[in-house]
């Protein structure tokens, strides 16, 4: 290895990295910080329209080749088809973010009371936030194990999957015009992806794939400013996060620079958890 390597992102070059969720809020910004660094990036998302245009804006920007596939990460045979189609584009997958979630589109059902839950929301959302996790990660560590090149997966959990929700910061708040809250399943789903990320490290650590965790904290994305002024008088640094400000652990996690980082959670939220 080259010692050099481990002090600059350089190793990145040339590397093929999958995003899932790649469309998403803090996706778009995960795929243009692997794609400035000089990465393939397959974009994968359910949104094709959003999906294709990010594929193309980077690989014009930034002169990689960038793709963008459409796939259910809770399908089996949709994440099949697109771990195929990575291979049959770019041959080797080094570089793994297990990024896709899901509220659903029913939020009034998502948002639901905990007394008031249904199992059929619970599942909605774990088949997606837990189940999805799974397969993708089954699915491109298996190649990975194939390839006998070790890589690195990366896995976004939440500040929620740690920590309980302060229901006082959720009153007169609301997104994109909705009132909102952090639901329990939300919590259970991203607890149960550090827990996945710890199991797979040491699991898959003999064949050199590390696998590590991004846990992001309050990111602005639309939120009222009521719900901005609480969130962030409980965050030491005083604000929310802007999106590219996570995108520094991703990089990290995905380079040589952290290639003795393995099960490890890494957590950017401005210093929430430490209060």
């Amino acid at each position: 290895m080259n010692p050099n390597s481990q002090y600059d992102f350089s190793s990145l070059k040339g590397k093929t990295a999958v995003i899932t969720g790649g469309a998403g809020i803090l996706g778009k910004h995960f795929s243009e910080g692997l794609a400035h660094c000089g990465s393939h990036v397959v974009v994968v998302d359910l949104n094709e329209k959003e999906g294709e245009r990010i594929a193309r804006d980077l690989t014009q920007r930034y002169g990689q080749r960038c793709i963008s596939i459409v796939c259910d990460v809770s399908e089996p045979t949709s994440v099949s088809s697109m771990v195929d189609e990575v291979i049959k584009q770019f041959g080797d997958i080094h570089i793994l973010h297990n990024n896709a979630a899901t509220k659903t589109s029913n939020l009034e059902a998502f948002l639901a009371p905990f007394e008031e839950y249904t199992l059929d929301q619970w599942r909605e959302v774990t088949k997606v936030n837990l189940d999805g996790m799974f397969l993708v990660a089954q699915a491109v560590g298996r190649r990975m194990v194939e390839q006998n090149k070790g890589g690195s997966i990366i896995q976004t959990a939440s500040i929620y999957g740690l920590l309980g929700p302060d229901s006082r910061i959720y009153d007169r708040s609301s997104y994109m015009g909705t009132s909102i809250n952090t639901p329990a399943v939300y919590s259970a789903s991203k607890a149960a992806v550090i827990g996945l990320t710890k199991y797979l490290a040491t699991y898959w650590a003999d064949k050199n794939i590390r696998v590590n965790c991004i846990i992001p904290g309050g990111a602005e994305s639309g939120q009222n400013d009521i719900f901005k002024e609480k969130y962030s008088n409980r965050v030491p640094l005083g604000r929310m996060a802007q999106p590219e400000e996570i995108v520094g652990a991703l990089l990290y996690l995905a380079s040589n620079a952290s290639s003795y980082v393995t099960g490890q959670n890494i957590i950017v939220d401005g210093g929430l958890s430490a209060w």
